[in-house]
């Protein structure tokens, strides 16, 4: 802690995505609610882009005030070069911000190139760093080195299961600064009202009828050339569902992110299915969407946290994911149109409904916001 500020530290919440802010909001309450404690964010990449939903405004909207903004994208232009020139940006951006808000603490959760950005600046300006979510494997994307890096980075750990605190630790980590939290997804799911299907229907102008798809693609970073080509076997077995709600949810700001995008809009225009494609739903209405679900489908870890524990099964498509724990209502697939047309056929079966009801998750109790907020303030930076 800064000299004059034994009684209140500085809890610095950088978030980039829509869907990392949905898992954040929690803790930044909690943050809020904590005598000890002062809050400030940093919002940046994506929350800034009119492109992905310009979803710094929802941050506002819930009441939280935004205290600096780094502008990193290009919105034009997704390509390997563009997301190197935005990590190159943010670190300018991030250096900025934190020397004019001079936080005790830096808080990060996860492995995107914008947070690393973010953590290196930290490293760099000698501020502690708070990560969520380390120790985690996904073998199919650039995140796995990304998230390892950061762990490395930082000082204070907050990880979603016992076997991640246990990787941190064989990290090298000192395991008196590393602690098994749970997801802070699980919390969102228990203290977000979730909002009934016609307000739903009236606010997306749409139908739902059954099955009802959720669907998240993002690019599979590590796998050159396979996300186009395995987006097309997707449409080909969504097409095959008589009668379904297909809601799309946009993919995020990677290489070959803005190509997903515009080829699911194309597909939505076209497609015999009540299909839906939105930019960005946001944490109410993306959960209670799921909740309404009969699957979550594609490659999101929304589909491997949050939709075991609303009893929702997931379709894991391909190897983006690939090394996370999994619940027992996860059915993983390589990204041919036959498997996920097999996989389809097993999550909407009858027997694998009841199974995945039994809401069996592997992240935790949901008290993650908690745990986090109260480390935060105790632990000796």
């Amino acid at each position: 802690m800064k000299q004059g500020q034994a009684q209140t530290r500085t809890i610095c919440v950088v978030t980039g995505t829509r869907a990392e802010y949905g898992l954040l909001s929690n803790v930044m309450r909690e943050i809020q609610k904590h005598p000890n404690l002062q809050l400030q964010v940093v919002a940046c990449a994506a929350h800034l882009s009119e492109q992905h939903g310009m979803t710094v405004n929802q941050i506002i909207a819930d009441g939280f005030h935004v205290d600096a903004r780094v502008a990193m994208l290009n919105d034009a232009d997704d390509s390997q070069l563009a997301v190197a020139k935005a990590v190159a940006k943010g670190i300018a951006g991030f250096a900025d911000a934190f020397n004019a808000l001079q936080p005790d603490c830096v808080l990060l959760l996860g492995d995107r190139y914008e947070i690393l950005a973010a953590a290196e600046t930290a490293l760099l300006l000698n501020i502690p760093i708070a990560h969520i979510h380390g120790g985690e494997v996904t073998e199919g994307a650039v995140d796995e080195a990304i998230r390892h890096a950061i762990t490395k980075m930082a000082t204070l750990h907050f990880t979603a299961a016992k076997a991640y605190q246990n990787r941190v630790i064989q990290m090298g980590e000192q395991p008196d600064c590393v602690f098994n939290v749970g997801a802070p997804g699980l919390d969102v799911i228990q203290t977000l009202p979730k909002l009934p299907q016609a307000e739903l229907e009236q606010d997306l102008n749409l139908n739902i009828s059954r099955p009802v798809c959720l669907v998240t693609y993002h690019p599979v970073t590590w796998s050159k050339g396979k996300g186009l080509e395995a987006l097309n076997a997707l449409f080909k077995a969504l097409d095959n569902l008589q009668n379904a709600t297909v809601i799309w949810t946009g993919a995020n700001a990677d290489e070959q992110g803005q190509q997903i995008n515009q080829a699911v809009q194309e597909w939505v225009q076209f497609s015999s299915l009540n299909a839906l494609f939105v930019t960005s739903l946001g944490s109410q209405r993306y959960l209670s969407l799921m909740a309404l679900a009969d699957t979550v489908i594609g490659n999101s870890s929304s589909g491997i946290i949050e939709a075991p524990a609303m009893g929702v099964p997931t379709v894991n498509i391909g190897s983006r994911q690939q090394g996370r724990l999994r619940s027992p209502s996860v059915i993983d697939c390589d990204d041919s149109q036959v498997a996920i047309e097999s996989a389809l056929k097993k999550a909407l079966s009858a027997d694998f409904q009841k199974l995945a009801q039994q809401k069996l998750s592997v992240y935790g109790s949901g008290q993650t916001a908690h745990l986090i907020a109260k480390q935060l303030a105790d632990f000796s930076f």
